[in-house]
């Protein structure tokens, strides 16, 4: 059972941006890690970006830094990662994962919370 939400995947040209957002309705995310991963088809879920709430770190891998942006509303109590440049390999079902744990670039941990993912798909 997913206990994130996420949305705002969509379909957009190369080149293009867009929002996606992680929401939960059971607790807050303070003093959560807040992780985005993807799964392209064909590929094994890949940890992508990932944030800190309490020592406000954040992290992203090689592929999407300096296009992508992770960033919190605390009003919202709601995870963005914004994609901007988008490219047609960035094409995958992305997917937010949170736990109380460390934002250091190691996406192995067996996070607690998962969400449902949303599709994003970019044409050339």
């Amino acid at each position: 059972e997913a206990q994130l939400v996420e949305s705002g995947g969509g379909m957009v040209q190369a080149g293009g941006s867009l929002r996606l957002s992680c929401t939960n309705p059971r607790f807050s995310f303070e003093d959560y890690t807040i992780a985005w991963f993807r799964q392209a088809p064909g590929k094994e879920r890949e940890g992508i970006s990932c944030l800190d709430t309490e020592r406000n770190d954040t992290h992203y891998v090689d592929s999407v830094e300096g296009r992508f942006t992770i960033s919190l509303d605390n009003a919202k109590d709601t995870v963005y990662l914004q994609l901007n440049a988008l490219k047609p390999e960035d094409t995958a079902i992305y997917f937010c994962a949170a736990d109380v744990w460390y934002c250091n670039g190691e996406y192995s941990h067996k996070w607690d919370y998962w969400g449902q993912g949303t599709q994003v798909t970019v044409s050339s």
